[in-house]
């Protein structure tokens, strides 16, 4: 079993997509840590759509880079929820399975794949509402309004 620590040095594809040279992978992360991650990270509070966008932004970039041969997503989603946290909203609650789950994963990956060509805004929606709902969930009253964050 490949360690997860290390950058993948395959080509990788799927579903007629291909992520960028396996030879690259090290450079890119490495830009990707001194750009997006830098300005995004730590996540500071702010309103959820503000948050949502620093998310997808870093969400997107990371999948595109696609560092490891296994794992990229739900290392992203990860990623994602300490994003949240750090700005002290909840994880967001992605639901791709029961009712509704399907079309929240298609809705998902379809904005996913606009954000690898730097239209981060389908992303930042999806993670708005997956935000909203958390704080739903909950019970933080209104979730657009900065103040409704988990230690206010």
């Amino acid at each position: 079993m490949p360690a997860i620590s290390r950058y993948r040095t395959v080509e990788v594809a799927k579903a007629g997509f291909r992520w960028p040279p396996a030879h690259l992978v090290e450079s890119n992360m490495r830009m990707l840590t001194d750009g997006v991650l830098h300005e995004c990270t730590p996540c500071k509070r702010a309103e959820v759509v503000l948050v949502a966008e620093r998310i997808a932004r870093v969400h997107a970039d990371f999948l595109l880079v696609h560092p490891f041969r296994d794992g990229n997503g739900r290392m992203a989603r990860w990623v994602a929820d300490l994003m949240a946290m750090q700005a002290g909203f909840p994880a967001p609650r992605y639901d791709f399975s029961g009712r509704g789950g399907a079309k929240r994963r298609n809705q998902y990956l379809n904005a996913v794949k606009l954000g690898y060509l730097a239209d981060y805004a389908p992303l930042t929606d999806f993670f708005t509402d997956r935000l909203d709902e958390a704080l739903r969930v909950v019970g933080r009253g209104n979730p657009r309004a900065p103040s409704n964050t988990l230690d206010s």
